[in-house]
């Protein structure tokens, strides 16, 4: 879902990231307030003032979804589920979990907890800025109270939307969930909602744009596209760790591994086992034991001129946890590095001892053919 995250600050214990798309969708908030809404709801105030207002409700909008998502984490924490952290990227903000919730009650308490705060917050902020107006604060003020006030109202209505995976989508799955005690069937009704749900805002995006209003359109075209690709993709992520979840890597792995030799050159490399075995991965074996492994990327940072001096422990990469398991890691992790390194095949560790390499084709293989024989059963 995210490019690339960079980190703001810790709250108790909850990791904040931003993507770098929020740095878009902030710019454009600012402007349109400053331009477009503030001048509305509050008449003849000077340019620069409208800018400070656009620029401290797109401040209170992003403390407002830091907020939301920090409800989901601190809920999540109490049902013993791991938190990786909350990022807010170009659509609002989304708190990372590592596992699907334990239990439907679970994911009923921390879906309902992120809307229930956006309506908790938009109170507040409408209180203060009826406080404001007894005042007599200044207008600038309260036109930005009563801006946070009807925002998180608006976040809190479209969040309880019962389209997967909004809020109110995983309300919908976990009412579907205890009814079935069936997490991939409800997961696969509420995606289904949930993909249903972009296509109408899909169509409402283009219906504004032939009646021009361009801009409107397109945000609805975007949202719809956003949450029809997340539907899909949050069953896809569920069909694949319920597969592998609990399966060791040796259940996978080839335990009989081409591997090469650090003294190879470059060329033989490239002849006889690139392009016979077609891997971009192999191990580099001395005397029975492994001394690391070769990829493709690495052949390439050699000139090709030198490929014939060159030889395959000049440029070995060593052994690490980033291309390395052991036979006992469960397969949801080995997915996990694959992803992170972009590495499609690990070597497996027994100790000291290379026992073989798990791929992530082999990987595939199997959850094609799992998800073949039990998607009937689901059904």
């Amino acid at each position: 879902m995210f490019g690339r995250k960079i980190k703001l600050f810790n709250l108790l214990g909850f990791q904040v990231n931003i993507d770098l798309s929020w740095i878009i969708i902030a710019v454009l908030i600012t402007w349109s307030l400053a331009e477009g809404l503030f001048p509305y709801l509050v008449k003849n105030l000077p340019p620069e003032t409208y800018w400070a207002m656009g620029a401290f409700g797109a401040l209170g909008l992003f403390a407002s979804i830091v907020f939301h998502e920090f409800c989901h984490s601190l809920v999540a924490r109490r049902f013993g589920m791991e938190m990786k952290g909350i990022t807010l990227f170009i659509f609002g903000g989304v708190a990372e979990m590592g596992e699907e919730p334990p239990s439907a009650r679970a994911e009923f308490s921390m879906a309902i907890a992120g809307p229930l705060s956006s309506i908790f917050i938009g109170v507040v902020f409408y209180l203060i800025y009826a406080v404001g107006l007894q005042s007599h604060w200044p207008r600038a003020v309260n036109g930005v109270l009563i801006y946070l006030a009807m925002i998180n109202g608006i976040l809190a209505a479209f969040n309880l939307l019962p389209a997967f995976p909004l809020d109110g989508g995983r309300v919908l799955r976990s009412i579907l969930w205890g009814i079935k005690n069936n997490l991939r069937w409800a997961t696969r009704i509420s995606s289904e909602i949930g993909a249903a749900f972009g296509i109408l805002l899909i169509v409402l995006g283009v219906f504004q744009f032939l009646r021009g209003n361009f801009i409107g359109g397109l945000w609805w075209f975007l949202i719809g596209m956003f949450l029809q690709s997340a539907a899909r993709m949050s069953y896809q992520q569920l069909v694949v760790r319920k597969a592998l979840e609990g399966e060791p890597v040796r259940r996978f792995m080839n335990p009989n591994p081409v591997t090469v030799s650090p003294g190879t050159k470059m060329d033989d490399l490239v002849e006889n086992y690139i392009y016979k075995y077609h891997y971009k991965f192999f191990p580099v074996m001395s005397d029975g034991k492994l001394v690391g492994c070769i990829t493709t990327r690495q052949v390439q940072e050699v000139p090709r001129e030198k490929w014939g001096t060159t030889t395959v422990g000049e440029v070995t990469s060593q052994c690490s946890t980033e291309n390395t398991v052991s036979p006992q890691t469960d397969a949801i992790k080995a997915l996990s590095i694959m992803n992170q390194t972009g590495l499609s095949r690990l070597m497996v560790m027994d100790q000291d001892r290379l026992v073989g390499i798990v791929s992530l084709k082999d990987l595939m293989k199997f959850l094609s053919l799992k998800v073949e024989l039990e998607e009937k059963q689901e059904r």
